[in-house]
């Protein structure tokens, strides 16, 4: 069965906002400051699922990684450059900037219940998009690489007490300062 799965830099206190700075906030950066062995590569472990699945990306997420990838080569980054994109966005218009780019026509959940049918649906960053989906319970599984950062403020992934439900743990492996945990919905 295909599956929905999430793709978050995130602190140990459950910050996802700004991991790499670009965004401008006072406390951004901070999953850059330890190191390109934390952050660089297939850290979440998506391997051939980019070779069959979608992406699915909100427009800021979309911004940022079309100005970041298309110009990459090595193996990561080929396939995140002909793996089909979907945009979520009610104002962009023009995805040519990054090959294989879909604006998303219709509602999200809609699509996204949709795409799922045909493959693999793999969220990356785009914590609005993310949440939509966990009010919608469309998340399958959860890919946190959780960084010994503190912030103390900033958005956080999981915000919504009515989302709120158990998760299994699948997996836990170091990588660089973070520690990528792999959790599965339950039931």
């Amino acid at each position: 069965m295909n599956r929905v799965i999430v793709n978050e830099f995130i602190t140990l206190d459950g910050v996802a906002e700004d991991p790499d700075g670009s965004a401008g906030t006072a406390a951004g950066g901070w999953a850059f400051r330890h190191g390109p062995e934390a952050v660089a590569g297939d850290k979440f472990k998506l391997g051939s699922r980019l070779d069959t699945g979608a992406l699915l990306l909100g427009r800021g997420t979309w911004q940022l990684f079309s100005r970041l990838w298309p110009s990459r080569s090595d193996d990561f980054s080929t396939r995140m450059n002909t793996a089909p994109k979907w945009v979520v966005s009610r104002t962009l218009t023009d995805v040519s900037a990054w090959n294989n780019s879909t604006v998303i026509g219709g509602e999200l959940t809609d699509e996204v219940r949709r795409l799922r049918g045909e493959r693999d649906v793999i969220v990356i960053g785009s914590t609005s998009v993310v949440q939509t989906l966990m009010e919608h319970d469309l998340v399958d599984e959860y890919r946190l690489l959780v960084f010994p950062t503190v912030l103390g403020t900033g958005r956080r992934l999981f915000t919504d007490p009515a989302v709120a439900r158990d998760l299994r743990l699948v997996s836990v492996e170091q990588n660089g300062a973070a520690a990528l945990l792999r959790y599965e919905k339950t039931g």
